[in-house]
């Protein structure tokens, strides 16, 4: 038990999943008994009202029966409760409740019972007030020093203060400037109201300027008279002020009395009178579950509770003075006093003996092995065990559905399909919070991407189905899909579940976006596979997009694309060499990805091991360095799009109110044009807003394309140098770190950071280089040359002998390289030239190379027929 833990003297809990909040507690003499002991007021946004006068026998007792006086469900949300003198022609105490739309007065009356059952308590509608507008909070008091009675002023929505005169309705103001509604209080030293603005300032007006200022209802006055009617807090009594890091108190003339920086988010705080003269206590509840009191800026006291405070009130409950009474927003209501216990628990003694240090260190050896082994493994838990708790498969259909579930498709006058894909959870131990994700390449898209399982329970299997079909005119990056599945694994220790991940990988057919189409007999784009086995028939690799010759072999297939594009594939019949060509480079990347896994799956169904593939050619920088530049003048373009628009809202909102003041001006002047030129504005801001969204669109469909021909550009370098499956996943990370693409972080800057690190680490050859540090900051940059140049010196790097790695060893420079060794960063521009002058060899534009120098091996297209 905590030392400062608050002392629970009666609590209890309200309802079953009501909500309450700042305004739903109030601690006050109801019935007006006259004995000076408070009751306990809670009203729910469920409607609920509820009147307590706990009286435990013993200290720590829960609610009982009698200590509820009265429940009532009043049907609508209660706002806010308040006690005070609001009935005319007495001064009993009655009861406010205000709901969204109404304000209701009550009278609250116990009968004395003539059974064992005690008191009967009842409540009587003394009148209400039907408000035009939404509340939001209230507060009451003698506005305009009236005596014997308490007003009320309730807060709109929209920020009008309506004032009401008991059972009359006195009137209604706007407060300048308001945005939003804030805190609302009453001062009856200065008799104002005090609030804090939108715009993060305290205010303060006077009751009387706001009694004789003009009706709201009318809204005549002018901009420079809504901003004179705001004054300056003036008050002399101090203002306490709670935001989310800091408290403030304020002097009389406004400025800050003092300031209290809070270690934690607070959640509700009650100022209170102080034993020593000039300073004033303070309760601070924050999200931490602790009560903090402080006396002006000291901590006196911190108190643990049970719960987060969103109310707290001090009051006299039972002849007990002081009682802390705190609500939270799920309906913990309770209430407690300062204080500690006195632990009596007693440390035995602990017995003396003599310890083996040769058993000590034999401990300590095992210990360091386990700690070593986990450490390798770097798994929490073991690999076996979390790969049984739950496993997940994923089947796809082999034909496409009956009916095509693709809608709003933007593909032309071709019949998009889709396919079904079953998605299997099969768990062995109970599991909660299942939470089932899909995630496909852009611009496919699925009929349900989130499947939700609150709880599973053992040996439990659990299908679920989707449909994927494409959506846009251009082709996506790849056609492999993942499911990722999340839940929480509940253990002994912890009920509510060990959070964990598992996933599952599923390749889509390619006749999804693509159909049997005429091949080509040129193309400006075209690549060469290189194999060290005999060529295959690509009838045999490709089944259903080409029809069966008569000797079984076809060397020659087109397909088409349902964006309208094209690519070919041609095999060589006496060489070990595959083409394929397109009028778009970065249509090569699918066709490209997909004749290498299918020739790889095909040699393992004949049982070959080794079959390899490879790239001899050059790496086709320029055609990339193409589609880069691209995307980066879409980045700029949509940059300045947005500034202009951004420009052209303050000049239409700046006529708006220059037309605002000439109409509400009691002496109308001339237009002077200013209606046609709000129009022109607005038509511009119109055309602007849909020029943003059109380069919003090409942007992700560059970013699209940019994304096929960087898997392209990774799969042609992982096969020019023979990159290992990690190292490949290393370019991955680097040249495609993001998932979407925005003007705040944008692909170059991150890939330019990225290569740049590699370059300064495992491709570095002097610890000069590894001396630089990298910005830390992204930004959009000026041009693309620095990622293009830093794109050919990794390529430069890789073709000279150097590898990718992520192990701590990778700071290392060099050592085992090909001849000729890696060339350093260029630390000038004379220097950068100088690597692009040797580069410029080896990385020529590939589109010129490949329809100069054709393959001789590929057999032509002449009998291809048109």
């Amino acid at each position: 038990m905590s030392l400062f833990k608050a002392r629970d003297w009666w609590s209890t809990v309200l309802g079953d999943k009501e909500e309450f909040d700042q305004g739903c507690l109030c601690l006050a003499d109801v019935d007006n008994t006259g004995n000076g002991q408070d009751k306990i007021i809670v009203g729910s946004f469920m409607g609920y009202l509820r009147i307590f006068n706990p009286h435990p026998v013993k200290t720590g007792d829960g609610a009982q029966a009698e200590d509820l006086l009265l429940e009532v469900h009043l049907r609508d949300p209660i706002l806010q409760v308040e006690v005070g003198k609001f009935v005319s022609g007495t001064e009993m105490l009655h009861l406010a409740v205000l709901h969204s739309r109404k304000l209701c007065v009550y009278s609250v009356s116990g009968t004395v019972g003539n059974v064992e059952h005690g008191n009967q308590y009842q409540i009587k509608l003394m009148y209400e007030h039907n408000l035009q507008r939404t509340a939001c909070n209230m507060t009451y008091g003698s506005f305009g020093g009236v005596k014997g009675r308490d007003l009320i002023c309730i807060q709109s929505m929209d920020g009008m203060l309506m004032v009401f005169e008991q059972e009359s309705y006195a009137f209604g103001r706007f407060l300048p400037g308001s945005l939003l509604p804030g805190p609302l209080a009453y001062s009856s030293r200065t008799d104002s109201f005090i609030t804090v603005s939108s715009c993060h300032q305290v205010e303060s007006y006077k009751y009387q300027v706001l009694a004789f200022a003009t009706d709201a209802d009318k809204r005549q006055e002018t901009e420079q008279q809504k901003h004179g009617s705001g004054k300056r807090l003036v008050s002399a009594s101090s203002v306490f002020v709670l935001g989310e890091r800091n408290f403030f108190c304020l002097k009389e003339n406004g400025q800050i009395r003092f300031m209290k920086k809070l270690d934690c988010s607070p959640s509700c705080f009650l100022p209170y009178c102080s034993v020593s003269e000039g300073t004033i206590n303070t309760l601070i509840g924050n999200h931490n579950k602790m009560l903090h009191i402080y006396q002006d800026v000291t901590l006196k006291w911190a108190t643990q509770l049970p719960h987060v405070p969103v109310a707290v009130r001090v009051g006299c409950l039972h002849d007990l003075k002081g009682v802390i009474v705190t609500l939270s927003d799920d309906g913990h209501l309770q209430c407690s006093y300062l204080g500690t216990d006195p632990s009596l628990f007693q440390a035995p003694k602990v017995e003396s003996r003599e310890l083996n240090y040769d058993e000590l260190d034999m401990e300590l050896k095992e210990l360091q092995k386990v700690i070593k082994n986990v450490n390798k493994s770097q798994d929490v838990w073991p690999l076996n065990e979390r790969e049984d708790d739950l496993k997940i498969s994923a089947m796809v259909s082999p034909n496409f559905d009956s009916v095509s579930q693709a809608t709003d498709v933007e593909v032309g006058a071709d019949l998009v399909p889709s396919v079904t894909v079953k998605v299997t959870l099969k768990n062995r131990v109970a599991l909660q919070k299942v939470k089932l994700s899909i995630y496909v390449q852009p611009p496919l898209v699925l009929t349900g991407d989130q499947f939700t399982f609150e709880f599973m329970a053992p040996e439990m299997t659990r299908t679920v189905g989707f449909s994927v079909y494409l959506k846009g005119s251009y082709l996506p990056p790849e056609l492999e899909g993942n499911a990722v599945v999340s839940y929480s694994r509940p253990t002994e220790r912890n009920p509510d579940g060990i959070p964990r991940v598992s996933q599952c990988k599923f390749r889509l057919p390619l006749k999804l976006v693509c159909l049997p189409g005429q091949p080509s007999k040129t193309a400006s784009h075209k690549l060469t596979i290189d194999t060290n086995k005999s060529p295959v028939s690509l009838l045999s690799l490709f089944p259903g997009f080409a029809k069966q010759s008569e000797d079984d072999q076809v060397n020659v297939m087109g397909f088409r694309f349902l964006g309208g594009s094209q690519v070919t594939v041609l095999a060589s019949k006496t060489s070990q060499r595959y083409r394929i060509q397109s009028e778009q480079f970065e249509d090569l990347c699918l066709i490209t990805n997909e004749l290498i896994i299918r020739l790889q799956e095909y040699f393992e169904k004949q049982g070959i091991k080794d079959f390899t593939c490879s790239f001899s050619g050059s790496v086709p920088l320029q055609e990339y360095f193409e589609l880069i530049d691209h995307h980066f003048e879409l980045r700029i373009n949509g940059e300045k799009l947005e500034e202009l628009l951004s420009e052209r809202a303050v000049q239409f909102r700046a006529i708006q109110r220059r037309l605002l003041t000439r109409f509400k001006d009691k002496t109308p002047a001339p237009l002077q044009h200013l209606d046609t030129l709000l129009d022109g504005t607005y038509k511009q801001v119109i055309a602007l807003a849909d020029a943003v969204e059109e380069n919003q669109d090409n942007l992700f469909q560059s970013f699209t394309r940019l994304k096929s021909a960087t898997r392209l550009v990774i799969l042609l370098i992982g096969l020019w140098q023979k990159l290992s499956a990690d190292q490949i996943a290393i370019l991955e990370a680097a040249f495609l770190p993001l998932q979407q693409d925005t003007q705040e972080l944008g692909w170059e800057e991150t890939v330019d950071a990225a290569l740049s690190h590699l370059l300064k680490t495992c491709l570095s050859k002097s610890s000069k280089e590894q001396a630089l540090n990298l910005s830390s900051q992204l930004g959009i940059p000026k041009d693309t040359s620095q990622l293009k140049k830093h794109i050919t010196l990794l390529c430069d790097r890789l073709a000279k002998g150097g590898r990718l790695c992520l192990s701590t060893d990778a700071a290392a420079p060099q050592t085992m390289v090909m001849p000729g060794g890696c060339a350093t960063i260029p630390e000038s521009d004379l220097e950068e030239r100088s690597i692009e002058q040797d580069s410029s060899e080896l990385f020529t534009n590939h589109k010129h190379l490949m329809m100069e120098t054709p393959v001789p091996e590929v057999s032509p297209l002449q009998g291809v027929t048109e």
